[in-house]
């Protein structure tokens, strides 16, 4: 859907994400951050003083697993939303082969992409994945509720697939925070909704093609 809008430089704005992607996508950041805090807090003696970030150790223990739970929803809600922008096509294969073309920017040369380039669309299936070992070893090993009902060994399993989990979520999402600032205007796309015909034109030229036709409709 395009907007109406200009930036300060009077270029025209088209509308990338409404306010209910944008609210969905920064809750499911602020627990990340939350759960990346307490998470190393509990894992090792040299990082427990994060435990302070949620009020201290008992705290820490009692709200990691509910602010899980409040993520995994989230999140849950966003892959919904998304789901069919992060499809794998012919473009994408194609755009993976090109990689030397992607990491400088090369961006002429790349077949056209849509919402989502490959990279972001494997990114997302790398999150889902973590994001379900998260909550499946998470039940397992929340010792207040469920850990009882199993076997030791299936615990000390669970337990360390939810650090392997973490790990490769954690590692993700700094590759995600990367790639925002690397391509300038991804991060004001997620705080304002919007971005420039010029931005959508050069970073998923078939994304702008599909909107500006739909908008002319």
């Amino acid at each position: 859907m395009s907007s109406p809008n200009r930036d300060k430089d009077g270029n025209p704005l088209i509308q990338r994400y409404t306010k209910n992607d944008r609210s969905n996508h920064w809750v499911t950041a602020i627990c990340f951050v939350l759960l990346a805090v307490s998470g190393l807090a509990m894992f090792h003696p040299a990082t427990s003083w994060l435990a302070v970030f949620l009020g201290g150790g008992q705290w820490t223990r009692i709200l990691h697993p509910f602010i899980g739970l409040v993520m995994f929803v989230s999140f849950a809600l966003l892959v919904v939303r998304f789901w069919h922008h992060n499809h794998i096509d012919a473009a994408d294969k194609q755009w993976l082969r090109q990689m030397d073309d992607v990491l400088n920017n090369r961006e002429d040369k790349l077949p056209k992409i849509g919402m989502y380039n490959a990279g972001q669309k494997l990114l997302f299936f790398v999150l889902i994945a973590s994001m379900c070992g998260l909550l499946l070893s998470g039940i397992v090993i929340w010792r207040a509720y469920f850990a009882f009902y199993f076997p030791i060994e299936v615990v000390r399993f669970a337990a360390l697939l939810h650090a392997f989990s973490a790990f490769v979520l954690i590692c993700s999402i700094i590759v995600h925070i990367y790639a925002a600032f690397w391509v300038k205007g991804s991060i004001g796309a997620m705080v304002r909704g919007t971005v420039t015909y010029g931005w959508a034109r050069k970073h998923h030229p078939r994304w702008f093609e599909e909107v500006v036709r739909k908008s002319q409709d």
